[in-house]
Protein backbone atom coordinates (compact mmCIF):
# COMPACT_ATOMS: atom_id res chain seq x y z
CA UNK A 1 0.00 0.00 0.00
CA UNK A 2 1.28 3.45 -0.93
CA UNK A 3 2.02 5.86 1.89
CA UNK A 4 3.02 9.50 2.23
CA UNK A 5 6.71 10.37 2.48
CA UNK A 6 8.85 13.40 3.26
CA UNK A 7 11.59 14.18 0.74
CA UNK A 8 14.36 16.69 0.10
CA UNK A 9 14.83 17.93 -3.47
CA UNK A 10 18.07 19.34 -4.85
CA UNK A 11 16.94 21.01 -8.07
CA UNK A 12 19.11 22.65 -10.70
CA UNK A 13 18.03 26.28 -11.25
CA UNK A 14 19.34 28.30 -14.18
CA UNK A 15 17.70 31.48 -15.48
CA UNK A 16 18.95 31.16 -19.05
CA UNK A 17 21.49 29.58 -21.43
CA UNK A 18 24.12 32.22 -20.62
CA UNK A 19 23.45 32.36 -16.90
CA UNK A 20 25.34 30.44 -14.24
CA UNK A 21 23.22 27.75 -12.63
CA UNK A 22 23.20 26.21 -9.15
CA UNK A 23 21.30 23.68 -7.07
CA UNK A 24 18.54 24.87 -4.75
CA UNK A 25 17.14 22.73 -1.95
CA UNK A 26 13.44 22.27 -1.22
CA UNK A 27 11.56 20.24 1.36
CA UNK A 28 8.29 18.48 0.53
CA UNK A 29 6.15 16.74 3.14
CA UNK A 30 3.39 14.15 2.84
CA UNK A 31 4.01 13.31 -0.81
CA UNK A 32 1.94 10.32 -1.87
CA UNK A 33 4.02 7.42 -3.17
CA UNK A 34 1.21 6.82 -5.64
CA UNK A 35 1.89 10.11 -7.41
CA UNK A 36 4.11 10.29 -10.45
CA UNK A 37 7.42 12.17 -10.41
CA UNK A 38 5.97 14.97 -12.54
CA UNK A 39 2.96 15.24 -10.24
CA UNK A 40 5.41 15.66 -7.38
CA UNK A 41 7.07 18.51 -9.31
CA UNK A 42 3.61 20.03 -9.86
CA UNK A 43 3.14 19.98 -6.08
CA UNK A 44 6.54 21.65 -5.63
CA UNK A 45 5.67 24.38 -8.15
CA UNK A 46 2.27 25.00 -6.55
CA UNK A 47 4.04 25.44 -3.21
CA UNK A 48 6.60 27.84 -4.73
CA UNK A 49 3.89 29.91 -6.45
CA UNK A 50 1.92 30.17 -3.19
CA UNK A 51 5.12 31.45 -1.54
CA UNK A 52 5.58 34.05 -4.28
CA UNK A 53 8.61 32.31 -5.74
CA UNK A 54 9.49 31.33 -9.31
CA UNK A 55 8.31 27.80 -10.20
CA UNK A 56 10.76 25.24 -11.56
CA UNK A 57 10.70 25.05 -15.36
CA UNK A 58 10.59 21.52 -16.77
CA UNK A 59 9.40 19.92 -20.01
CA UNK A 60 6.35 17.66 -20.24
CA UNK A 61 3.56 16.88 -22.64
CA UNK A 62 1.76 13.53 -23.00
CA UNK A 63 2.68 12.12 -19.56
CA UNK A 64 2.17 8.67 -21.08
CA UNK A 65 5.77 7.76 -22.00
CA UNK A 66 5.24 8.52 -25.69
CA UNK A 67 6.55 12.01 -26.48
CA UNK A 68 9.94 11.95 -24.71
CA UNK A 69 9.59 15.52 -23.44
CA UNK A 70 10.06 14.70 -19.73
CA UNK A 71 13.84 14.74 -19.97
CA UNK A 72 15.11 14.84 -16.38
CA UNK A 73 18.35 13.51 -14.92
CA UNK A 74 17.38 12.06 -11.55
CA UNK A 75 19.85 10.75 -8.98
CA UNK A 76 22.46 10.14 -11.66
CA UNK A 77 20.14 8.42 -14.15
CA UNK A 78 18.29 9.77 -17.19
CA UNK A 79 14.58 9.45 -16.34
CA UNK A 80 15.43 8.23 -12.84
CA UNK A 81 16.33 4.99 -11.04
CA UNK A 82 13.54 2.87 -12.56
CA UNK A 83 14.20 0.91 -15.76
CA UNK A 84 12.41 1.05 -19.13
CA UNK A 85 10.30 4.07 -18.17
CA UNK A 86 10.29 7.79 -18.89
CA UNK A 87 10.22 10.39 -16.11
CA UNK A 88 6.45 10.76 -16.37
CA UNK A 89 6.08 7.01 -15.77
CA UNK A 90 8.33 7.10 -12.70
CA UNK A 91 6.40 6.99 -9.43
CA UNK A 92 7.36 8.20 -5.99
CA UNK A 93 7.12 4.67 -4.59
CA UNK A 94 10.65 4.24 -5.98
CA UNK A 95 11.89 6.62 -3.27
CA UNK A 96 12.11 6.08 0.47
CA UNK A 97 10.87 8.33 3.25
CA UNK A 98 13.51 10.96 4.00
CA UNK A 99 15.25 10.53 0.64
CA UNK A 100 17.25 13.33 -0.97
CA UNK A 101 16.56 13.46 -4.70
CA UNK A 102 18.88 15.32 -7.10
CA UNK A 103 17.24 16.61 -10.29
CA UNK A 104 19.24 18.00 -13.22
CA UNK A 105 18.71 18.77 -16.91
CA UNK A 106 20.32 16.67 -19.65
CA UNK A 107 24.09 17.23 -19.65
CA UNK A 108 25.17 17.22 -23.29
CA UNK A 109 26.74 19.74 -25.63
CA UNK A 110 23.96 18.98 -28.10
CA UNK A 111 21.25 19.91 -25.57
CA UNK A 112 21.91 23.43 -24.23
CA UNK A 113 19.91 24.43 -21.15
CA UNK A 114 17.05 26.86 -21.87
CA UNK A 115 16.00 27.37 -18.26
CA UNK A 116 16.17 25.26 -15.10
CA UNK A 117 15.43 21.65 -16.15
CA UNK A 118 14.38 22.45 -19.73
CA UNK A 119 16.88 21.84 -22.53
CA UNK A 120 16.80 22.55 -26.27
CA UNK A 121 16.39 19.13 -27.91
CA UNK A 122 15.86 20.58 -31.39
CA UNK A 123 19.17 18.99 -32.43
CA UNK A 124 17.43 15.61 -32.71
CA UNK A 125 14.81 17.14 -35.00
CA UNK A 126 17.59 18.52 -37.20
CA UNK A 127 19.15 15.05 -37.45
CA UNK A 128 15.82 13.54 -38.52
CA UNK A 129 15.36 16.34 -41.05
CA UNK A 130 18.80 15.54 -42.48
CA UNK A 131 17.62 11.96 -42.99
CA UNK A 132 14.89 13.18 -45.34
CA UNK A 133 11.95 11.21 -46.67
CA UNK A 134 11.36 7.86 -48.33
CA UNK A 135 10.33 7.54 -51.98
CA UNK A 136 6.88 5.97 -52.13
CA UNK A 137 4.00 5.89 -54.56
CA UNK A 138 1.36 8.04 -52.91
CA UNK A 139 -1.36 7.37 -55.47
CA UNK A 140 -3.88 4.80 -54.30
CA UNK A 141 -3.73 2.96 -51.01
CA UNK A 142 -1.29 0.05 -51.55
CA UNK A 143 -2.27 -3.46 -50.60
CA UNK A 144 -0.82 -4.45 -47.23
CA UNK A 145 0.83 -7.52 -48.74
CA UNK A 146 2.10 -5.85 -51.94
CA UNK A 147 5.65 -5.62 -50.55
CA UNK A 148 6.50 -8.76 -48.58
CA UNK A 149 8.68 -8.13 -45.54
CA UNK A 150 10.10 -11.02 -43.46
CA UNK A 151 8.62 -11.02 -39.95
CA UNK A 152 12.07 -10.91 -38.37
CA UNK A 153 12.92 -7.72 -40.27
CA UNK A 154 9.51 -6.21 -39.54
CA UNK A 155 9.91 -6.91 -35.81
CA UNK A 156 13.42 -5.39 -35.74
CA UNK A 157 12.20 -2.32 -37.62
CA UNK A 158 9.32 -1.89 -35.16
CA UNK A 159 11.70 -2.27 -32.21
CA UNK A 160 13.92 0.47 -33.65
CA UNK A 161 10.90 2.68 -34.36
CA UNK A 162 10.00 2.54 -30.65
CA UNK A 163 12.67 5.22 -30.06
CA UNK A 164 10.93 8.40 -28.88
CA UNK A 165 13.93 10.69 -29.33
CA UNK A 166 13.99 11.78 -25.69
CA UNK A 167 17.78 12.20 -25.55
CA UNK A 168 18.45 9.87 -22.62
CA UNK A 169 21.08 8.05 -24.66
CA UNK A 170 23.14 11.19 -25.24
CA UNK A 171 22.66 12.28 -21.62
CA UNK A 172 23.89 8.91 -20.33
CA UNK A 173 26.91 8.74 -22.64
CA UNK A 174 30.22 10.01 -21.28
CA UNK A 175 30.90 11.44 -24.75
CA UNK A 176 27.39 12.81 -25.27
CA UNK A 177 26.97 10.57 -28.30
CA UNK A 178 23.67 10.41 -30.19
CA UNK A 179 24.58 7.16 -31.97
CA UNK A 180 21.80 5.08 -30.41
CA UNK A 181 19.16 7.59 -31.50
CA UNK A 182 20.59 7.97 -35.01
CA UNK A 183 21.02 4.22 -35.43
CA UNK A 184 17.41 3.58 -34.37
CA UNK A 185 16.10 6.10 -36.90
CA UNK A 186 18.31 4.67 -39.65
CA UNK A 187 17.49 1.05 -38.76
CA UNK A 188 13.72 1.47 -38.81
CA UNK A 189 14.00 2.34 -42.52
CA UNK A 190 17.11 0.36 -43.51
CA UNK A 191 15.38 -2.89 -42.56
CA UNK A 192 12.44 -2.26 -44.88
CA UNK A 193 12.31 -2.22 -48.71
CA UNK A 194 10.72 1.23 -48.66
CA UNK A 195 13.79 2.67 -46.96
CA UNK A 196 16.43 1.21 -49.26
CA UNK A 197 16.17 3.81 -52.06
CA UNK A 198 17.73 6.65 -50.02
CA UNK A 199 19.61 4.37 -47.59
CA UNK A 200 23.14 5.48 -48.51
CA UNK A 201 22.34 9.18 -48.53
CA UNK A 202 20.38 8.91 -45.28
CA UNK A 203 23.17 7.24 -43.28
CA UNK A 204 25.80 9.75 -44.43
CA UNK A 205 23.57 12.80 -43.95
CA UNK A 206 22.38 11.90 -40.45
CA UNK A 207 25.86 11.07 -39.17
CA UNK A 208 27.25 14.28 -40.67
CA UNK A 209 24.51 16.33 -39.01
CA UNK A 210 25.08 14.56 -35.67
CA UNK A 211 28.77 15.47 -35.81
CA UNK A 212 27.99 19.03 -36.87
CA UNK A 213 25.68 19.56 -33.88
CA UNK A 214 28.39 18.66 -31.34
CA UNK A 215 27.47 15.13 -30.28
CA UNK A 216 30.40 12.91 -29.35
CA UNK A 217 31.58 9.54 -30.62
CA UNK A 218 30.43 6.10 -29.48
CA UNK A 219 32.90 4.07 -27.42
CA UNK A 220 30.61 1.09 -26.78
CA UNK A 221 30.19 1.50 -23.04
CA UNK A 222 26.48 0.63 -23.53
CA UNK A 223 25.33 3.29 -21.07
CA UNK A 224 22.85 4.45 -23.72
CA UNK A 225 21.26 1.00 -23.98
CA UNK A 226 21.13 0.61 -20.19
CA UNK A 227 19.33 3.94 -19.68
CA UNK A 228 17.05 3.95 -22.74
CA UNK A 229 13.39 4.03 -21.61
CA UNK A 230 12.37 2.05 -24.69
CA UNK A 231 15.14 -0.59 -24.49
CA UNK A 232 16.63 0.25 -27.89
CA UNK A 233 19.43 -2.23 -28.62
CA UNK A 234 22.98 -1.17 -29.50
CA UNK A 235 22.81 -3.75 -32.29
CA UNK A 236 21.30 -0.83 -34.20
CA UNK A 237 24.61 1.02 -33.87
CA UNK A 238 26.36 -1.89 -35.58
CA UNK A 239 23.75 -1.71 -38.37
CA UNK A 240 24.30 2.05 -38.70
CA UNK A 241 28.05 1.51 -39.02
CA UNK A 242 27.48 -1.07 -41.75
CA UNK A 243 25.12 1.26 -43.60
CA UNK A 244 27.63 4.10 -43.36
CA UNK A 245 30.57 1.99 -44.56
CA UNK A 246 28.56 0.63 -47.51
CA UNK A 247 27.59 4.18 -48.45
CA UNK A 248 31.21 5.32 -48.34
CA UNK A 249 32.32 2.36 -50.43
CA UNK A 250 29.74 3.31 -53.08
CA UNK A 251 31.27 6.79 -53.18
Amino acid sequence: MDKNINITLKVWRQKGPKEKGAFETYQLKDVSQGSSFLEMLDILNETLVNEGKEPVVFDHDCREGICGMCSLYIDGHPHGPDTSVTTCQLHMRKFNDGATITIEPWRSAGFPVIRDLMVDRYAYDKIIQAGGFVSVNTGGVPDANAIPVPKKDADLAMDAAACIGCGACAAACKNGSAMLFVSAKVSQLALLPQGRIEAARRAKAMIAKMDELGFGNCTNTRACEAECPKDISISNIARLNREFIKAKLKD
